[in-house]
């Protein structure tokens, strides 16, 4: 993407009033979000990079597009930001009612059921997107992941440096788990049915002899669960929510082969 894009954009996010040129940028860059030519992050070198330029872009197209009525088939909405239109094309399947917004992409290969997926999302090749699921704005989806019923994925577009949510390749999570505030689930790890990860939540591994703790980012293959903890507070000692790596999943050449065995082997709810 040329440079001159991004320096309209933050120069438009800057002013107090849009020029023509700054509002054909913004949706020229909203265009390439939903195309996936553009993404609100990027992964190199084992890094996560987050582009504000990017966020910025989806804050100024709330600004510049007006309260509309959008028609989708029999049902009529009221909104400003359009619903991705779909012709068949695109390889993916979409089942009645998953709801995109436009701006956001769903690569080839995925499916949607029932769910929503918000502006400023990326969705990887071959996941599924199960029932009642919602992939908040600018959360990032990589390929072949198992989005499970009602599984939550928080939005984020302020603050701009804030992260995503970022969910790596080959990532299984299980029925209504919740995962939020830009918490990274790495590659390959399984998360089990209820478990909710925000920012703050302590992450412990307990698989081994001493309990080690992480927050933020759940390792690359880990099993997780949830679980609990005591806190003292001036009104007594309570058990406040956490989540328990409890093993690692194997490396396999089969990603499903794998993910049914740990499965059987955790006992891990889905």
């Amino acid at each position: 993407m040329s440079t001159s894009l991004q320096d309209s954009i933050n120069e438009a996010y800057q002013s107090s009033s849009l020029t023509d040129t700054h509002k054909n940028d913004i949706l020229k860059a909203i265009d390439e979000i939903n195309t996936g030519a553009l993404r609100v992050a990027t992964h190199s070198n084992g890094t996560w990079i987050v582009h504000e330029w990017v966020k910025k872009a989806i804050l100024l197209y709330f600004k510049v597009k007006q309260m509309a009525v959008i028609q989708a088939g029999d049902l009529n909405f009221f909104d400003k930001i359009p619903l991705k239109k779909w012709t068949g094309e695109e390889g993916v399947r979409v089942v009645p009612h998953a709801l995109v917004r436009y701006g956001a992409f769903i690569e080839k290969g995925a499916v949607l059921m029932p769910s929503y997926v918000n502006i400023g999302a990326y969705v990887g090749e071959g996941t599924l997107v199960d029932t009642w699921a919602t992939v908040g704005s600018c959360a990032q989806v990589g390929k072949n992941v198992h989005i499970s019923g009602g599984v939550g994925l928080g939005g984020v577009l302020e603050p701009l440096q804030a992260a995503p949510v970022i969910i790596e390749d080959d990532v299984f999570l299980g029925s209504r788990s919740i995962v939020v505030e830009g918490v990274q689930v790495k590659k390959g790890a399984v998360l089990g049915a209820g478990v909710t990860l925000t920012a703050s939540t302590k992450i412990i591994d307990v698989s081994g002899t001493h309990p080690v703790e992480h927050k933020g980012v759940v390792p690359e293959n880990s099993v997780v669960i949830p679980g609990s903890q005591p806190k003292s507070f001036p009104s007594g000692t309570y058990n406040v929510n956490c989540a328990l790596i409890i093993g690692v999943r194997k490396e396999s050449t089969d990603k499903k082969t794998s993910l049914n065995q740990v499965l059987r082997d955790f006992q891990v709810p889905v």
